[in-house]
């Protein structure tokens, strides 16, 4: 019972920190919005961003949005007194369901279009 509230804290936690991820990281979102489009980055299960195909700096905008996604998630675990890797899970759950049609996830070993 008690991992069960500890995950509903955790989601909700995680669902109203995820504005103010965003909004610290207006100016990566942009360039991250386009390279998603372009089918060179794509959401992974993780809860972490990766290259699907490399150009137009795709490795450096995964490193910088991973790296305040790693912070943030740091954040959120210490808070709740729970794994890093719980944060993970859900993140990564969310973003990929979040992901709009067209965009690339990752499924296993291989990327696919939604």
């Amino acid at each position: 019972m008690r991992s069960v509230t500890k995950f509903g804290a955790l989601l909700l936690a995680l669902c109203l920190s995820m504005p103010a991820l965003a909004m610290s990281l207006d100016e990566a979102k942009k360039q991250l919005d386009s390279a998603k489009q372009q089918g060179l980055v794509g959401e992974t299960p993780s809860g972490y961003l990766a290259v699907v195909k490399a150009g137009d700096k795709a490795g450096e905008i995964v490193e910088a949005i991973n790296e305040a996604r790693r912070q943030e998630y740091s954040r959120i675990a210490s808070k709740h007194g729970i794994p890093v890797a719980e944060v993970e899970v859900v993140a990564g759950k969310k973003a990929v369901e979040k992901t709009p049609a067209g965009q690339f996830v990752r499924v296993g070993d291989k990327w696919i279009r939604k």
